[in-house]
């Protein structure tokens, strides 16, 4: 587990640093994204979903501009694809390698084996979205602007929810599977396959990505609460894959 926990914790550090320098970069730029907004609707209005979202900024100003740019294109996007690259070679990588064996002989049982790890992946995903989210109001401070820190917690738990069940169901693929560069490879496809539904307007309620909406951010900061109906299926499909691997991996030979 020693080499797990490494591993987690560099792969971890190296997604926050993509996300703050994505965050950095994108409230460095908001002035002149503000001065220049009429031409970047312009540019934005042949794509529905992109002329929504600029429409939306316009409305709602520097919230939305940062719900945009940190959570939906930063953490949704970026947060998806470290889920399934974190979780694809979990257990399968250990197959993969001819190292299950060897792993199975550690004197603790099976649920703790699993659970550390699953547990591992799951961190290295959450933990560089709340430290990043953290640094917004001192980011903000550069262009005299601020956001509240409640309103900050709330979207990340929000964003980590989404993402959560995406790594449960890749996790619990690697459980039953040996072959992590097939398994990351489907579900990086069916993410972007999302993505690109979420951008066709006759397409778009079909797609994950509408729990991770804008305008569904802006809802919680309105209403300082989640929406339960949303919230309710995501934590409950964590824990039935959760339960999915670990049954798994419990009746599985080296």
């Amino acid at each position: 587990m020693i080499r797990g926990i490494k591993g987690y914790v560099l792969y971890g550090l190296g997604f926050f640093i993509v996300l703050e320098l994505m965050l950095f970069a994108a409230i460095f730029y908001w002035p002149t994204f503000a001065e220049n907004f009429s031409a970047i609707s312009k540019l934005a209005s042949p794509i529905p979903m992109l002329r929504n979202l600029t429409t939306v900024v316009k409305e709602e100003g520097i919230p939305a501009y940062v719900i945009g740019q940190h959570y939906f294109k930063g953490c949704s996007a970026l947060g998806t694809a470290a889920c399934v690259l974190f979780a694809a070679s979990a257990i399968a990588g250990e197959a993969h390698r001819g190292t299950m064996e060897i792993w199975l002989s550690r004197p603790v049982s099976r649920t703790r084996l699993l659970t550390e790890r699953w547990l591992g992946g799951l961190i290295a995903v959450i933990l560089p979205v709340f430290l990043s989210s953290y640094t917004i109001p001192y980011l903000l401070d550069m262009v005299d602007e601020s956001m509240q820190w409640d309103d900050i917690t709330r979207c990340s738990i929000h964003m980590c929810l989404f993402l959560a069940p995406i790594y449960a169901i890749t996790f619990a693929w690697s459980a039953f599977g040996s072959e992590p560069l097939r398994i990351s490879f489907v579900m990086l496809f069916l993410s972007i396959l999302t993505f690109a539904l979420y951008l066709v307007e006759s397409a778009t309620d079909y797609s994950l990505f509408r729990i991770v909406d804008v305008r569904v951010f802006l809802e919680i900061l309105k209403t300082k609460s989640f929406d339960w109906k949303m919230v309710g299926p995501l934590l409950a499909a964590t824990g039935i894959f959760y339960v999915v691997a670990l049954k798994a991996f419990q009746r599985r030979t080296p």
